[in-house]
Parts: structure tokens; sequence; C-alpha cells
């Protein structure tokens, strides 16, 4: 699989090319996010969907069924600890932070996958003031999958754009009082897999969701 020097190669490239946009908040729309070989090792994970019956609009309503790219993934699986690995890099955060104008030395870095399936939905928020940074990246290629993108909306919940759904291609964006997004209740004929990417401040309680929770950034 590919080393970690390559994957920040790769990212950097997409960080270099990726679209900016300022309304409803800042953003950049991401493509050709990680090397190829890497998306497919993470959807190939042995890992199965958790069985929810109901989100209730949030991903903490079923903290117990999440999946982490935690210290006990990163020793289980190449892919795991090679994508830590880079984005934990000194160089990849002074990318991210001249590129998104964003501080994140001092932070701890938090991957997430997710698995989700029919019925999934996440009512709007704005993400909470522990995280510095967020970004999103697709991963299926089941057939309607490029209606799954996040929602993103204006301060009055009114839809501004629905982000395309393609594999390896993403979202970035700086959380704050505005940053409002979520994902509409819609059918998903399959499992809609992404990888969600912050840093968090060091009061984040979860410490077993964080990849390198003794070891902060930058």
């Amino acid at each position: 699989m590919t080393d970690t020097a390559a994957i920040i190669d790769k990212f950097f490239a997409c960080l270099d090319h990726g679209r900016a946009g300022t309304k409803p908040y800042r953003h950049w729309f991401l493509g050709d996010v990680f090397p190829e070989d890497v998306c497919n090792a993470v959807k190939a994970l042995p890992l199965d969907p958790p069985r929810i019956k109901d989100t209730k609009g949030k991903r903490e309503t079923n903290n117990d069924t999440r999946t982490f790219f935690s210290v006990e993934n990163r020793r289980r699986f190449d892919v795991c600890r090679e994508v830590a690995k880079a984005l934990q890099n000194g160089t990849t955060i002074r990318k991210l932070e001249s590129t998104c104008g964003v501080a994140l030395k001092g932070s701890f870095l938090r991957i997430e996958y997710c698995q989700d399936t029919d019925g999934f939905w996440l009512e709007p928020h704005t993400d909470i003031s522990a995280k510095l940074f967020t970004m999103l990246v697709y991963l299926s290629t089941d057939p309607g999958s490029e209606k799954w993108g996040t929602d993103i909306l204006d301060e009055k919940l009114n839809l501004v754009a629905t982000v395309p759904y393609e594999f390896n291609c993403g979202l970035i964006f700086i959380p704050g009082t505005n940053t409002w997004h979520g994902f509409h209740k819609r059918p998903i004929d399959g499992v809609r897999k992404l990888i969600i990417v912050n840093y968090v401040k060091d009061e984040w309680r979860a410490r077993h969701e964080l990849a390198y929770p003794d070891q902060a950034v930058g």
C-alpha cells in the first residue's frame, strides 16, 4: 500500500487544487484527496456497518457503534496507521494552517470511519467548539451515491448546496457559529462510506477516539 510520504504528496496536491468558497461560510471542495489504493483499503476494512435503528439526527446517539482510527486500529490496520501518520505529520499541519487560515498547533487528530445505511440522517448542526477543523472524504461508488453528499445550510437553515458525493472527493470547513451542515433523510441503497477528519482541542474527553491521544500536533 502507498506509504505515508506518498499520501502526504497526494493530499498537498489536492489542497493546492481545492475549490474555495465563502458562502454561506468558508469551505473548500476537494478532489482526488488520497491515493486510490488508500481509499480502497479503507473501504475494504473488515468492519461491518453498524446496525442502527435511528440516529435521532446525531451520530453520538449510537456512540458505542462508531469506528475511529484509534491507537488500537492503527495497530490492527496498515491503512489506519499510514493515513493517521500523514495527517499527524508536522508538514501536513503547516500546510493546512496556511491553506485554511487556522491554528492547529496543540490540537489532537481524530479520524472517524463512517458506514451509513438506509434511515441515516443528521439534523442541521455547526460542530461543537472543541473541533478546530473538519474534513469529510467520500468513499462509496454505489449506484445513486452521487446524491449522498453533505448538506450546506445558511444561518436560517435554508439549503444552500449539497456537496457532490464522489469517490475520493470531499469538503473542508473551519467550524464556527455559522457552519450549519447536515444530511437530510434520503434513500441509501448500499453503504454511505466516508471518513471524517477533525483536529480537536485538548479538552476532548473521549480520548479513545483520538489517533494519538498523548501526542498533540505541531
